[in-house]
């Protein structure tokens, strides 16, 4: 399968099973946490910019060179869930005053669990079409 399609179908699975956790757990969580330091309304730009680059990075750097090996999808997909999502919480931890090591915890591990996720789902989904 081409490069863009790759592209266009890790978007439609990160975007489905990231919107679980955006619709679902997110906001009691963020706003409990770090309610205090979030925007009235989402910045949808920043959102759209972060899932482009975000997801052409995932498939370059994972799907792409993965896309017959499973395992190996899931394995790279979670360390680049993590070390994305660590750059993002870390960063915000070492230069915050207000930032709750919990929230780097738990958004260290759903980076992980989702990027590991998705990477699996497309590999599977492009082995059958």
């Amino acid at each position: 399968m081409d490069f863009f399609f790759q592209v266009i179908l890790t978007f439609v699975v990160f975007t489905v099973v990231d919107l679980l956790w955006l619709v679902k757990v997110a906001p009691k969580l963020y706003r409990k946490h770090i309610g205090h330091l979030m925007a009235d309304k989402v910045n949808r730009v920043g959102a759209l910019l972060f899932y482009i680059v975000f997801i052409v990075g995932l498939v370059l750097f994972v799907i792409y060179p993965h896309r017959d090996h499973l395992l190996l999808g899931v394995v790279y997909g979670g360390a680049f869930g993590l070390v994305t999502y660590a750059t993002y919480d870390l960063t915000n931890l070492a230069t915050l005053k207000a930032w709750p090591v919990t929230i780097t915890i738990i958004d260290l591990v759903w980076g992980t669990f989702v990027t590991a996720a998705t990477s699996g789902l497309v590999i599977l989904i492009l082995g059958i079409i």
